[in-house]
């Protein structure tokens, strides 16, 4: 047993069941004991690889995306460059670099990280050099500026809800005790308001997850650019409408049972990019593109082609397998999807073409 399965089987003991949104955010941020505050999760040498991390393709691309999205709303400076969870920071050091070809964007730029961890507030810091950074808590702290963010891997770590269909409402997914130990269980059926419009296309037993923190976070991001301008492209695993349990747990770069080992595994599920879409109030929000068809509208082969003229051997094989990685239907090219949002009256913004 974990520090924190001791922990929360103690809370639970005490007070009872807690929501899976409960259990998430403990496992992920608890102050001494959480995934995100005592672990190194990046890389080979942690739990997961996420896209940056596979080739600086991927951030070349995006930070391409950036400018040109810049460029076709008038090039506005000052402008605030953000990016939500940004892990090692080595996203947006690939974005700085590939967006400083374009004249002036560099120097418009004030870039904002949105990361919490102090731990990985420091790698950042130590990714980016020389570049001025302000950090900020939340969404909400960012300046009233015209806004360019990018969120990639960010909304799937956010706590969700799990409720299963029943005959007479819903019923809560919640964490409660088996003897000692950990175990999933179910609330008293109840009916749900917010939940009404998914009686149309659930069956009793299905399960819908919410993720009410994901809402406020689009809201924000769109009000701030339906009143000052600017572009978001979301980036994430997961579908249209949420529909089954997503939730799953990954240590060593292996599955397993999310209540195994609360606080030394990875939490996440998939995202309902439906939900964020509806969220997005006052914006023009872009339809949701496979990350695999993004990418390639963007020109990933050609770059991936002119990068392996220079390389041969083993570093050819990784490169190859690189670009298969991001972008092949059967590895993250369909599974990944991308969702943009702008200032509505704006030209539609690349990759998001009619």
């Amino acid at each position: 047993m974990t520090p924190l399965a001791d922990i929360l089987a103690r809370r639970i003991a005490a007070t009872g069941p807690i929501t899976v949104a409960d259990y998430m955010a403990d496992c992920l941020m608890h102050p001494e004991h959480g995934y995100y505050t005592a672990r190194e999760p990046f890389g080979t040498a942690g739990d997961f690889i996420t896209a940056p991390e596979i080739s600086q393709m991927f951030g070349e691309m995006i930070g391409l995306w950036l400018a040109q999205a810049w460029i076709d709303r008038g090039r506005p400076a000052p402008f605030t460059l953000a990016e939500l969870g940004p892990g090692r920071g080595t996203l947006m050091a690939d974005i700085l670099r590939a967006a400083g070809t374009v004249p002036g964007f560099q120097a418009a730029a004030r870039v904002h990280l949105v990361e919490a961890s102090p731990r990985l507030r420091e790698a950042q810091r130590a990714a980016l050099g020389g570049t001025a950074v302000t950090w900020a808590e939340g969404v909400a702290d960012l300046p009233a500026a015209p806004l360019f963010l990018v969120a990639n891997e960010f909304f799937d770590a956010l706590p969700i809800r799990q409720f299963q269909r029943d005959p007479a409402g819903w019923r809560e997914r919640q964490v409660g005790l088996d003897g000692e130990t950990l175990a999933f269980g179910l609330s008293a059926p109840a009916p749900l308001a917010d939940l009404q419009g998914r009686l149309g296309d659930t069956t009793p037993g299905d399960i819908v997850e919410t993720r009410p923190a994901a809402s406020a976070i689009m809201q924000t991001i769109a009000a701030r650019i339906a009143a000052h301008g600017g572009a978001a492209l979301i980036l994430d695993y997961g579908d249209w409408r949420s529909r089954g349990d997503t939730l799953q747990a990954v240590r060593g770069h292996a599955p397993e049972p999310p209540l195994a080992h609360p606080g030394a595994a990875d939490l996440t599920a998939h995202v309902d990019f439906a939900a964020l879409a509806d969220a997005a109030r006052g914006v023009t929000v872009g339809p949701m593109v496979p990350q695999g068809g993004f990418l390639e509208r963007l020109g990933i082969t050609a770059r991936a082609q002119a990068l392996a003229r220079r390389l041969s051997g083993a570093a050819l094989e990784s490169h190859i397998a690189a670009h298969r990685r991001l972008t092949h239907p059967q590895e993250m090219g369909t599974l990944f999807k991308t969702l943009a949002l702008t200032d509505r009256g704006a030209s539609p913004l690349p990759g998001f073409d009619p």
